[in-house]
């Protein structure tokens, strides 16, 4: 039994292409899960309400949600349920007091033997959740 899995490379919107984590995840695992191993690659705290934009858009119609109301489609649902595809982008919109936006391209789709957690394979740069207001940082000026 073969299983798809999904490459992915993930960047926070509006800052540039020097911070990024490509991440390979199996297409069983669930857009839920996909959330914690991004929150967990940029190092932030998971403790706020969440959607996935398929259309890479915030406040998008198409969504999967963390907590959906009534019948809104759930983030408890797997990447192969939700077809991705090749070269597709959607976003991960985090917090919707901060709201944070992490872009996702689906940069590869193979098949593999084994079902593994997702993993972290590439890091680059850091943002911070809740930036430090650090007067040091003014003292090179």
């Amino acid at each position: 039994m073969m299983n798809n899995q999904y490459s992915m490379k993930i960047y926070p919107a509006g800052r540039g292409r020097d911070i990024y984590r490509n991440i390979e995840i199996c297409g069983n695992s669930t857009l839920n899960q996909l959330c914690q191993v991004i929150l967990e690659a940029f190092d932030f705290i998971d403790e706020h309400l969440y959607e996935f934009c398929m259309d890479n858009r915030m406040y998008s119609e198409y969504t999967y949600q963390s907590d959906p109301e009534g019948d809104e489609p759930s983030a408890d649902i797997t990447l192969d349920e939700v077809g991705l595809c090749k070269g597709q982008k959607f976003s991960l919109h985090y917090d919707f007091g901060d709201d944070w936006m992490f872009t996702i391209r689906v940069s590869k789709i193979s098949e593999v033997q084994e079902n593994f957690k997702p993993r972290i394979v590439k890091s680059k740069g850091s943002i911070q959740q809740y930036p430090a207001w650090d007067e040091e940082d003014f003292d090179d000026e």
